[in-house]
């Protein structure tokens, strides 16, 4: 049976999905989300300590597994003071620089559940008040949130309920071109993960038998280096990471195509199966480029961190400006599905 991609289903998927704000270590909203769309679908899942959902689909031989894992979790930032101004501090969550996220929009989350929503900006914002508003470092000094609420003074803000500690997630901005592009943040990792799901439905839907019982891994704690590297089965032969290919000056890697690394900087990954994927890329008449991302860790790099003994990879939609103004287009996420769908039909390379 051939795969045929709908990429309005897929589309606004991602638009779902990137819309949960979901920073390392505040997940839970994303995976009910995941939970809520496998259990439509009559398709058991279970979730792990960390936070992160295991979703299975027995195949036909349980002796050896695989695993394909695609992260929910995203860039973000956590109150690190409330100023006597009333502004917030931040503190990083995942790697990305402080310039691609002033001026964003944002929200704040209380422990008690609360929403409020804000600004990040320089303290330094205003060109009639500072000489260096262009020139002052973008560091966690100078970075505040502005809080879209009447506060004049720290004490008016803690009575909000807002506190150090307080996740806080950056607006999306999700938008489709009429040309295929789709531009927002957080495509890393969650564009893999629409992908990933609108196969599963594909799976289920035309009750196609896998070669190998098969595990997704979403996994929640990517950002921060070590989502996936745990509840992988002993079966478990091959892992694949499903996540973005960067795109850079020196890189191969399109928004167009589907990205397969060959390394990065925690070293080559599988040449077995690197070289299957490239073979089924082929096949099939995929746009593909083989590519090494050199500041770049995946879970399957966590994995083998670990200590599994596992064949791992790692493939993925091309996404322009990683970690900061995301993009990718259409054809990307056509080409990255049809490459992971004729993979879980395909034999092991061991």
């Amino acid at each position: 049976m051939s795969f045929q991609f709908n990429s309005n289903e897929v589309v606004s998927l991602l638009e779902r999905l990137v819309n949960i704000p979901s920073p390392s270590g505040s997940t839970d909203k994303v995976i009910s989300f995941i939970e809520d769309f496998c259990k439509e679908l009559h398709i058991e899942t279970k979730r792990n300590r960390k936070g992160g959902l295991v979703i299975s689909i027995v195949g036909k031989d349980q002796t050896k597994h695989r695993m394909l894992t695609g992260h929910v979790d995203t860039l973000g930032a956590m109150v690190k003071e409330v100023k006597k101004n009333g502004r917030l501090k931040l503190t990083m969550i995942g790697g990305f620089r402080w310039n691609a996220v002033e001026g964003e929009y944002c929200q704040i989350a209380t422990s008690d559940g609360k929403i409020y929503t804000g600004t990040i900006l320089m303290q330094q914002a205003s060109v009639h008040v500072y000489k260096d508003a262009g020139t002052a470092e973008r560091d966690e000094k100078n970075i505040e949130v502005r809080i879209d609420e009447v506060v004049k003074n720290d004490e008016e803000v803690k009575a909000l309920g807002i506190s150090v500690g307080d996740f806080v997630s950056f607006e999306p901005r999700f938008e489709r071109t009429t040309s295929g592009f789709i531009k927002s943040r957080h495509l890393d990792d969650k564009a893999s993960v629409a992908i990933l799901l609108n196969i599963i439905k594909e799976i289920k839907e035309n009750q196609l038998e896998l070669p190998y019982t098969t595990h997704f891994l979403i996994s929640n704690n990517e950002e921060i280096g070590y989502g996936g590297n745990s509840n992988i089965t002993p079966e478990t032969v091959e892992y694949l990471a499903v996540d973005m290919g960067a795109i850079g000056l020196g890189q191969t890697t399109t928004e167009y195509c589907v990205s397969i690394c060959a390394k990065d900087s925690s070293g080559p990954y599988n040449l077995l199966l690197k070289n299957k994927l490239v073979q089924l890329a082929k096949e099939h008449q995929l746009d593909y480029e083989i590519d090494i991302y050199p500041y770049y860790g995946s879970d399957a790099s966590a994995a083998i961190r670990s200590g599994h003994d596992i064949v791992h990879g790692l493939i993925g939609p091309g996404i322009a400006e990683s970690h900061s103004h995301e993009r990718t287009h259409i054809t990307s996420l056509e080409n990255t599905s049809k490459l992971i769908y004729h993979y879980l039909l395909s034999e092991m390379v061991i």
